[in-house]
């Protein structure tokens, strides 16, 4: 198997503009991923998401640094390094939404890229490739149907 990178496409029933929102801000990121993120969607601005109760010991909080924000067509951040380190290729990963506009809608090119970089050894780069791979699976879907949500109700 290749764990190089993740990648879907995925039609969302919703305008490029509407999307590009639902995927880089914070407001939005928490309604359909993390349980709390704090950041701004800038290239440079760094952040964190938190997965659980921030306040419970077993919260997983992740640093985010946005690399580009290119409304309404692009959005990516590097995540999965070590606190208090800049995120660089080789110790973060990279995920970046194409927003590409499609009949009513937009087409979402997803990818999550730099797992082989890391140079994690065999068995952890194979469990945090599964487990990045099981993530989005969940995580995405619930990106559409939020967004049918907010479109639903402006």
């Amino acid at each position: 198997m290749e764990y190089g990178s993740i990648e879907r496409e995925i039609h969302i029933a919703a305008t490029p503009e509407v999307v590009y929102e639902v995927v880089s801000r914070p407001e939005h990121l928490r309604e359909w991923w993390p349980d709390e993120a704090e950041l701004a969607p800038v290239p440079g601005a760094t952040g964190a998401i938190t997965f659980g109760d921030k306040a419970s010991p077993e919260a997983t909080v992740v640093p985010v640094t946005v690399i580009e924000a290119d409304p309404p067509r692009r959005f990516s951040f590097r995540w999965v390094y070590d606190e208090g380190e800049t995120a660089v290729p080789g110790n973060s990963l990279l995920v970046t939404f194409d927003l590409v506009p499609s009949g009513g809608g937009t087409l979402l090119r997803f990818s999550e890229t730099g797992f082989r970089e890391r140079g994690w050894e065999a068995a952890v780069l194979e469990e945090a490739y599964r487990e990045h791979v099981t993530g989005w699976d969940h995580f995405l879907p619930r990106l559409v149907d939020y967004v049918a949500r907010l479109v639903s109700t402006r």
